[in-house]
This record gives C-alpha cells, structure tokens and sequence, in this order.
C-alpha cells in the first residue's frame, strides 16, 4: 500500500513539535519587527537627507543669519540640521546679548551644537541595534529549532523496527523549516543594518561639516 505523505510546509509547521512552533513564532515575529524597522528606518533617513540638502541650499544662498533663524522657529530633535542651526545660532545670540567675548561666544556655540549633533545621532541610530541583533541571532534560533525537530526525528525512530527514509523525511523537513526562517529573518536585518550604518555615517559627517564651517562664519563675522 503505497500512502503519500504530505510534506508541504503548513502541514509541517503544523504537526510540528511545540517547541519547534514556538521557536517559529518567535523568529516570524522577529521578522515583522525587522521589515516594519526597516520601513521606517527608509523613511527617517530619506528625510534627513532631504532636508539636509534643502537647508544648506538655504544656507549657503549667504542671507541673513537671523533671518533663517526667524524663518526655522523652534526647530526639534529629529529636524537634523536645522536643529543643530538653531541649537547654535540661540546659543552665539544668548551670549552675544550678555557681552561676551567672541571667543567664549563661538566656542560655546560649537559645544551647543555639538549636543544637538550627538542628539540627532541618536535620533538616526535608534532601532539599529535591534536590526543587528535579529540578523545575529536569528539563525541560532532556527538553528535550535532545527536541532529539537532532528532530536525528535530520531528519538521516534526507536519505536520503528525498520527505518527507512521515509520515516525521517518528515522529522528533518519539518525541522529545517526552523533554519530556513532564521535566515529568512536575519539576511534581510543584516543586509539593512550595513546600510543604514553607512547612510547614517554620511550624515554624520554632512552635520559635522556644517558645524565647523559654520563655527568659522561667526569666528569670522565676530572678529
């Protein structure tokens, strides 16, 4: 009598062992976690360069100082440049109003800027580490799902007098379903943390610029 076995992969996740289910719920929700950080991270970025470019575009027109800063408002956390613009040009005023010297008045300047920086960064960099650790753990996950599915595999074969492979086949099938959606879950949170980590860098580098020669337009103007 010839019967068939159905080794698709619902009916495989679906007899699989519990543990085995569990260690798949946990890498798809992994998974989702990862894309929708992804989307997002896509967005924020995108944005950020943006408006970079339009706010230097702004900026390097050589208008009046003031007047950007009349025109940007309250720029917040998150508005990239334009926040380490405001951060610094309310710190240069505050102290050129209490008469200090341009010294003391453009070095606290940079540092005003330099914690707008570090908080914008911070900005960029949230949600990577989470991308890296899906994209390192996620295999060993699957992997120990893997592991359980062959352990179980064999262990039932003592109950057979005769093993045969197709008394096996299912078992491993169902546990490499385990590895398969690791990998599925960590390449794509590898592949977008690189990414990222390099996107955020050149911003990084971009707002460091702009401190600098921004700091050396008021050194300059105060001289």
């Amino acid at each position: 009598m010839n019967v068939q076995t159905d080794l698709s992969i619902l009916t495989l996740i679906a007899e699989s062992s519990h543990i085995v289910k569990i260690v798949i719920v946990i890498l798809l929700a992994l998974s989702f976690w990862s894309w929708l950080r992804i989307g997002m991270k896509i967005l924020q970025l995108r944005r950020a360069a943006r408006e970079s470019t339009q706010f230097e575009d702004e900026f390097w027109r050589g208008g009046d100082l003031n007047a950007i800063y009349q025109s940007l408002g309250a720029a917040r956390i998150g508005d990239g440049m334009k926040h380490i613009f405001v951060s610094g040009f309310r710190e240069y005023t505050k102290h050129r109003k209490q008469g200090s010297s341009s010294a003391v008045s453009v070095d606290a300047t940079r540092r005003a800027m330099r914690v707008a920086f570090q908080r914008e960064l911070d900005t960029l960099d949230a949600g990577l580490p989470g991308l890296a650790t899906i994209g390192s753990v996620s295999p060993y996950i699957g992997l120990f799902g893997t592991v359980w599915g062959i352990m179980n595999s064999f262990r039932g074969l003592a109950s057979v007098s005769q093993a045969t492979l197709a008394n096996v086949a299912p078992g491993i099938a169902e546990a490499l379903i385990a590895t398969a959606i690791g990998l599925f879950a960590a390449i794509p949170a590898v592949i977008a943390y690189n990414r990222f980590t390099h996107d955020v860098d050149r911003l990084s580098t971009r707002y460091e610029t702009f401190i600098e020669e921004f700091a050396n337009i008021l050194q300059r103007q105060t001289v």
